[in-house]
């Protein structure tokens, strides 16, 4: 089994950054990487930003590229996410997974293993 802990949202105003921390425990040894998605009430994860752990090759929702930054650091079992230029449209709760060997990155069916979550809100 996998944990994952998500850490770093908060309220921030349009435009300002945020970094998010994800803390993964257990048998790590099992996943290919980590995968950031957000979800809004009413809707679907929405993939947001994966990271393979062996090489550091990244995969990035379309919204996402450009502004946001995944990052690992493999010897403390850590994930972020850089989130720069902040919308509103990005309030959501944000969510790190651990990816399944031989799984999709891009979808949520390739994630076995979820944090809670973590909120972020982007207002004036």
């Amino acid at each position: 089994q996998v944990g994952l802990v998500e850490s770093g949202g908060g309220l921030v105003q349009p435009g300002g950054s945020l970094r998010l921390s994800c803390a993964v425990s257990g048998r790590t040894s099992s996943t290919d990487g980590v995968g950031w998605f957000r979800r809004v009430p009413g809707m679907e994860h929405d993939f947001v930003a994966a990271i393979v752990w062996r090489d550091g090759f990244t995969f990035y929702g379309e919204d996402a590229k450009g502004r946001f930054t995944i990052s690992r650091d493999n010897a403390r079992n850590m994930a972020y996410l850089q989130m720069n230029n902040l919308k509103p449209e990005d309030t959501a709760v944000y969510s790190c997974a651990a990816h399944g060997t031989g799984r999709v990155f891009y979808s949520r069916d390739g994630y076995d293993y979820w944090g809670q979550g973590t909120q972020v809100t982007v207002s004036s």
